[in-house]
């Protein structure tokens, strides 16, 4: 019996001295291209033997030992390496020498040739995973529900032994600890801002409804600082959505990429069987994808596809193509699991994104880490309440009001060490020597505001703004140079009543001018009255100079830019305005508002007024009118500026309709008018030949009115170039009382710029439009035709009707230059005989985008 005992003694020490043996029997490696640096992600495998895995973000990997077995390690656009493994290997770099010049090239069954979608096994297979996605739908139930936990955390990325030795840092005890091992890239970061998110999807057949209900929100770091740094936490989530592979495009950067399972898949990537590998367990087929050209806004990739009848996919990783003409972003990859239900189902359950950005030499890299997780699948039939309004967002009344045990129970990604103490570190940030001065200055420059007061809840929030900083100096043809300050109350005063105003005087002109909105709001805000959604009064009141065109411009008419014409301004006018409106906005989508306005116009510079009928010259018109408007936006999202709210991405249609009343001998109008305007946006994209957009706004003036009540087109005297306006003409050069114009725009992506070689290596981007205005002026309101009328005034000097043909201009410009500037030449191709008008023109934009 002793014996045995030590027989069996000996087994077990054996046992575990062999499986000690086989755990450190591991190969670490690190893959890089010929300058050195690291080729990230890289498969490494031993073919035919079923064990495969990727190196990372830094090229580096680990695998199992096997002595006498062949290493291969592959990498799209690299040349596949073989090393073989013997006994003393421990660590292998293993260098890839570029093959992007081959990427038509590809092995199939031992075969090599050009790539062929033709008898290849690699696409006869992704034909039948695309065909098997309808059977995996969640939406063949008739109710299903989830829940999610998702932490966005953006970082300075890749600090540098440097950076931590030189003096900014080494003064600032504060950054020095927050700076951490990152461990998704494996370099150094400074993680700046968190953002956490709990939520309940839940998903109705009939009738169709779905909805995100938020649970808990919080979010910390550098948006506590500035205002609105909400906007980082906004854009993210917006330009790093969620992916789903399972649908036609994936929707990133704002920009939709073909997905490798999409219907277009077959024909814009190019697909390579590596080998069957185990994934947990189960049997996968591993593939490898790319585009079929490396430079459109596509993923490359690797599916894991269960090999049985499902035909789902197991796992899956998506990276930016090395060339890729996608901008700011140098490496990115987003890694997907999914797992099977008690029902059968498989499911997503794991979605990180891990994204390094890159602006330029100046400004540091970051780092942006979107961590997804998604449990408690369920199938039962949901309560009808769960579905009421439109809304697809709802927020739980304490949704921003959690504790941290709530924190503690759902979050499913725990925090790294600089993440949780990230309130520890802004708090340690503003009270450090210097720190007012640093961020006066940023605030100043990204903001365009400089704070005067602070106060509420937490101190940091500003009472007063002064600016916008670039309206107080300007320049027009009536007043030379203007001078303007301005100034607003914020949120953190009263987060219900505002007061917006400015005073400007002209040098030239020595007029004073002014302006004041007194704002009540609803519904409480942040910072501004401007926050989506907008529940609103307001009372306007104001004398200043306008002109038609103004009206059409992006930024307000006293920013210094906008104040540089491509063309002279000189026919304008001063208004007395009193103005009294409300506009409310839902949660999903339609707005409404109305109002009553009275105001005066006297002419200035060179428009006059001249009655038709005795030639007497009017120096001033007043008009009372109501007005009414229903616009409606599904699912449009904005970001807010100091400035501004502006719309994060335009793929969410348009369709606005307003109509005015001039009410005659009601509080001073003397003119009875009705004006109605329709008008459509819609944006449609076209796959990676880029997006078009469509304009199309139709006016019509129903009674006899002054020409200065007229319908005009909507003209941009201005050098920077909008879809939306015309550029080529002047104010007041044709009068209508009906008119249509169209716009479509076509940006087309570097469709084929990045087709041309050199050229392609500057990712710029071809961009075309055609617009067109066309208009009729009826007998009643011609004043060659109403020579005794005496409501009608003369036209102005070089104004017209328009012809039997409509006005047309043509764009024709490259934009992404520089990665953020675009030049456009703009034609003007008919009515060429008007007096002082150019034939074509030079115009720029500053378009940043992906």
């Amino acid at each position: 019996m002793k014996g045995i005992r030590k027989l069996y003694l000996v087994l077990v020490l054996l046992v575990v001295s062999t499986l000690q043996m086989m755990a450190q029997q591991k190969i670490t490696g690190r893959v890089i291209d010929d300058d050195g640096f690291a080729v990230s992600y890289a498969s490494v495998q031993y073919k035919g033997h079923k064990i495969a895995v990727s190196s990372d973000g830094e090229g580096k990997f680990t695998i199992e030992k096997k002595p006498g077995l062949m290493l291969t390690v592959s990498a799209l656009s690299y040349k596949t390496a073989t090393v073989k493994v013997d006994e003393k290997t421990s660590f292998l770099e293993i260098k890839l020498k570029d093959d992007s010049h081959k990427l038509g090239e590809v092995v199939v069954k031992s075969k090599k040739g050009r790539y062929k979608r033709k008898d290849n096994p690699a696409v006869e297979l992704m034909r039948r995973v695309i065909a098997a996605k309808k059977k995996s739908d969640l939406s063949n139930y008739d109710y299903y529900q989830y829940d999610k936990y998702q932490k966005i955390t953006l970082a300075l990325n890749d600090i540098t032994k440097e950076q931590m030795e030189g003096k900014f840092f080494s003064k600032r005890q504060y950054l020095l600890d927050q700076v951490e091992l990152s461990p998704y890239n494996g370099k150094l970061t400074l993680p700046v801002s968190i953002d956490e998110t709990v939520s309940q999807h839940v998903y109705r057949k009939d009738p169709k409804s779905e909805k995100d209900i938020i649970k808990g929100q919080q979010s910390n770091g550098i948006g506590q600082v500035i205002q609105t740094g909400e906007i980082l936490n906004t854009a993210i989530k917006d330009v790093f959505t969620d992916v789903d592979i399972y649908d036609d495009y994936v929707r990133l950067l704002q920009y939709p990429f073909p997905s490798p399972l999409g219907r277009t898949a077959i024909s814009f990537y190019h697909y390579y069987i590596e080998d069957t590998v185990y994934v947990n367990r189960d049997l996968c087929y591993h593939l490898q994808f790319i585009p079929a050209n490396s430079q459109d806004f596509g993923f490359r990739g690797e599916l894991y596809v269960l090999a049985d009848s499902t035909l789902h996919v197991k796992k899956c990783n998506l990276y930016m193509p090395h060339n890729s003409a996608v901008n700011w972003v140098k490496d990115m990859k987003i890694e997907q699991e999914y797992t099977k239900l008690d029902n059968g189902e498989w499911v997503l359950t794991k979605d990180d994104m891990i994204a390094e950005m890159h602006m330029n030499k100046l400004l540091q890299d970051l780092l942006v880490v979107r961590n997804t997780r998604i449990t408690d699948y369920a199938f039962d039939p949901l309560p009808k309440m769960l579905f009421k309004g439109k809304a697809k967002v709802r927020h739980d009344m304490d949704a921003m009001n959690r504790d941290e045990a709530y924190w503690n129970k759902y979050r499913q990604v725990g925090l790294t060490k600089s993440e949780s103490s990230m309130d520890s570190f802004i708090h340690r940030m503003e009270n450090s020597k210097g720190f007012k001065y640093i961020i006066f200055g940023v605030k100043a420059l990204m903001e365009n505001y400089v704070e005067i007061g602070s106060g509420g809840k937490d101190g940091r929030k500003s009472l007063f703004d002064l600016g916008p900083i670039n309206t107080f100096l300007s320049n027009n043809y009536v007043d030379g140079v203007r001078l303007r300050l301005a100034a607003r109350t914020m949120a953190a005063l009263n987060p219900h009543f505002f007061w917006d105003g400015y005073g400007a005087y002209g040098t030239k002109s020595h007029n004073w001018y002014y302006g004041h909105l007194f704002t009540y709001s609803l519904n409480k805000k942040k910072n501004s009255p401007f926050e989506f959604p907008m529940r609103k009064f307001v009372f306007e009141i104001g004398h200043d100079i306008t002109s038609p065109s103004d009206d059409n411009l992006l930024h307000n008419k006293d920013n210094f830019f906008m104040t540089i014409r491509a063309t002279t301004q000189d026919q304008m006018y001063l208004y007395q305005r009193q103005k009294f409106s409300f506009v409310y906005e839902t949660d999903w989508g339609l707005r409404f508002d109305a109002g009553m306005r009275w105001q005066s116009n006297r002419t200035v510079g060179n428009l006059h007024y001249f009655k038709v009928n005795t030639g007497e010259e009017v120096k001033k018109i007043r008009t009372t009118e109501a007005s009414v408007g229903i616009d409606y936006n599904p699912g449009v999202t904005y970001v807010n500026t100091k400035q501004q709210r502006l719309p994060i991405n335009l793929d969410s249609p348009e369709l606005t309709l307003r109509h005015s009343m001039g009410l005659d001998g009601f509080m001073g109008g003397q003119y009875q008018s009705n004006l109605t305007t329709l008008g459509i946006y819609k944006r449609q994209w076209l796959g990676s030949f880029g997006y078009v957009d469509f304009n199309i706004v139709g006016k019509m003036q129903w009674n006899k009115v002054p020409f200065t009540m007229l319908v005009q087109p909507p003209v941009n005297l201005s050098i920077f170039e909008q879809e939306a306006t015309i550029s080529m003409m002047k104010d007041w050069e044709f009068l209508s009382d009906r008119q249509l114009f169209w716009s479509v725009a076509w940006d087309m992506n570097g469709k084929l710029l990045n087709r041309i070689p050199l050229i392609k290596k500057l990712k710029w981007r071809e961009y075309v439009a055609v617009k067109g205005v066309w208009g009729q002026l009826t007998d009643k309101n011609n004043p060659v035709k109403n020579t005794s009328d005496d409501v009608i005034f003369k036209f102005p000097n070089n104004s017209y009707t328009f012809g039997n043909t409509p006005y047309w201009e043509v764009v024709a410009g490259v934009h992404n230059i520089f990665k953020f500037f675009g030049i456009d030449y703009v034609r003007r191709i008919n009515y060429l005989n008007h007096a002082n008008v150019d034939k074509w023109g030079i115009r720029m934009g500053f378009l940043m985008s992906f």
